[in-house]
């Protein structure tokens, strides 16, 4: 049974979903942005503590709360940890009044038809099972786009809603993310194929089926606006997809009524070696930065 508290937090919350979901792949990089060089760490167990020490660090920051930060997307690993012996979903609910997300995809298939579809899922099921026991109230799945191939993008789109049923049928909510390359030479006519296979597909839901998007910042302000309305659409929220916090910003104070879901943008300035008081201020002012480009303009009407 979905947690009407939760859905009212991600529905009408004024903050933005913080993206804590870096996996193996990128954790080294991510580790490294933080000061924590990989001469700190020996196998892959030592890493994953050090990525949840981080983790740990800004979850338990005193501007990491509920008021503007309303969610938080997890890597497996995170949620199967505990910060200060209690589960993480639950710390972050019950201590911050953070929503809980889980990032389910393992990774993307080599590029095909312009885009990389999501590899296969086969313990998916499980992985959904183990979520909802530990109170996850929603998953998030990438896959990426490159360039304007409409045969790809109608695959791309046409998987991450194949899975999102699967998801929806254990009652999470999925974040449907396919991205689209910030570096794509021809981006507006990405998003305006991805914005016609998107709304086709949200079409064919189901009164009680709910979803979620996360999209690449788009060139043409609040071009997604006819999606963050759709009636089976709970929240729309953006990717910085490598843009700096300030020009992530500047574009999604620009579109109203999608919030931020930042990663790299969120802990680009935060380090290993500060001292508790400036770590906390950093996050204090990103935070700050980023939930007032969320909730700019007219943003708030989809609250009301």
């Amino acid at each position: 049974m979905r947690n009407s508290n939760m859905q009212n937090t991600i529905m009408k919350g004024q903050g933005f979903i913080a993206a804590l979901d870096q996996s193996g792949g990128s954790t080294p990089k991510a580790l490294a942005a933080y000061g924590v060089a990989e001469s700190e760490y020996s196998g892959e167990d030592a890493m994953y503590a050090k990525i949840h020490e981080m983790r740990s660090r800004i979850i338990k920051a005193p501007a990491f709360s509920g008021g503007k930060v309303i969610g938080a997307i997890l890597f497996e690993k995170t949620m199967d940890a505990e910060i200060d012996g209690t589960p993480t979903a639950e710390y972050l609910w019950k201590s911050q009044g953070v929503v809980p997300f889980l990032k389910v995809d393992k990774g993307l298939e080599d590029e095909a038809h312009g885009v990389q579809l999501m590899k296969a899922m086969p313990e998916l099921d499980g992985l959904l099972e183990r979520a909802v026991a530990k109170g996850i109230y929603g998953t998030k799945m990438r896959s990426t786009i490159n360039s304007a191939n409409a045969e790809g993008i109608a695959a791309i789109v046409a998987q991450q809603f194949e899975v999102g049923k699967q998801i929806i049928a254990h009652g999470l909510v999925p974040i449907i993310e396919p991205e689209v390359n910030i570096h794509a030479a021809d981006k507006a006519e990405c998003e305006a194929l991805l914005n016609a296979e998107i709304k086709k597909h949200l079409d064919l839901l189901n009164d009680d089926q709910h979803v979620m998007l996360k999209l690449t910042l788009p060139e043409q302000a609040n071009f997604y606006s006819d999606l963050i309305v759709h009636k089976n659409v709970q929240r729309v929220v953006a990717l910085s997809g490598g843009y700096d916090l300030d020009e992530a910003c500047k574009r999604l104070s620009e579109n109203d009524g999608m919030i931020a879901s930042f990663s790299r943008a969120l802990s680009n300035d935060l380090r290993a070696d500060q001292t508790d008081a400036e770590f906390n201020a950093t996050l204090q002012n990103v935070i700050n930065k980023i939930q007032a480009a969320s909730v700019a303009k007219g943003k708030a009407s989809q609250a009301a």
